[in-house]
């Protein structure tokens, strides 16, 4: 993995958490340094600051022989990764490869950070358009994440995980709204009784409690909703750090965790808190029209 180790920026180091992985030795202070997986290393009986030498091919095809010094021992707690990863300066690599100016792939994120497919496809179409040319094997060709191999199971899992996630949540909130209406209904069917006795329509009690119940829904739904959203940016620029509960991982994930405000965060929230609350109400109110005027009487004597 040809990683810009030698830049002024920390940005690559940090975004694959490399300086937390280290294990024995240090980072590469020249670019023919490089730093191998720990369970590797052991495995070879390789140590920080013996030679080690990289064969391979050439962007050409041509046999590719180059010294390498190991600076440095990783472990970042996955196998796929810990079995036999090799990083290096991007500079020492292209130079072993006999490709100094090209790359073999690069990794290209969107400027606000989140990955959009939508927004990908977009900017694929258009690069491929304008520069990628099919007839010159060195052209470049920029693909999206879920169509690279075995990526797009994993893009899919992942929005399938937070819509389920999203769904739980609602449904769980929607009948605990949905009870707290249908209850707040029954428990009000002596306030419905006298006005019923008074004279007051049946439609008229039920509208009326169903408007009641909107008001409210909506301004709960307000009111929960702002409080959320508060949180949610307080989580979004502040975050969490994890860093303490994994120790013992050293994953190449970042150590704080942040919350993401988007556009259905706005309203989802409507959801349970307006449609669960009225249909709680509007089966709590179908008793209304069940009420016969001599029960009625005999409720109230009681």
């Amino acid at each position: 993995m040809a990683v810009d180790l030698m830049a002024e920026s920390n940005d690559e180091i940090n975004r694959l958490n490399i300086a937390k992985s280290l294990v024995r030795g240090n980072l590469p202070r020249k670019y023919n340094e490089v730093l191998i997986s720990d369970f590797f290393s052991r495995k070879l009986n390789v140590n920080p600051g013996d030679e080690v030498t990289f064969i391979g091919s050439t962007m050409y095809g041509g046999m590719a022989y180059y010294n390498f010094v190991v600076s440095g021992t990783l472990s970042f707690g996955v196998m796929a990764l810990d079995r036999g990863t090799i990083i290096a300066d991007i500079e020492a690599v292209r130079e072993a490869l006999n490709m100094e100016g090209a790359a073999g792939e690069i990794s290209g994120f969107l400027a606000d950070g989140y990955y959009s497919s939508k927004k990908a496809g977009i900017l694929t179409a258009e690069f491929n358009g304008e520069i990628s040319d099919a007839s010159d094997v060195f052209s470049p060709v920029m693909v999206r994440l879920e169509d690279q191999a075995g990526m797009d199971v994993l893009v899919d899992l992942s929005k399938s995980m937070v819509a389920i996630v999203s769904g739980i949540f609602i449904i769980a909130m929607s009948l605990v709204l949905w009870n707290a209406g249908l209850l707040g209904g029954l428990r009000r069917y002596g306030e419905i009784g006298i006005r019923l006795a008074m004279g007051e329509e049946k439609k008229h009690v039920f509208l009326s409690m169903i408007y009641e119940s909107v008001m409210i829904g909506v301004a709960g739904s307000v009111i929960g909703t702002s409080f959320g959203l508060f949180f949610a940016w307080l989580l979004q620029t502040k975050g969490i750090d994890i860093s303490s509960t994994m120790k013992g991982t050293s994953m190449m994930v970042p150590s704080v965790i942040r919350a993401r405000i988007s556009a259905p965060d706005f309203y989802i929230g409507f959801l349970p808190g307006v449609v669960s609350t009225l249909i709680g109400t509007a089966l709590a109110g179908i008793g209304i029209f069940k009420r016969q005027t001599a029960k009625l009487f005999k409720e109230l004597e009681a």
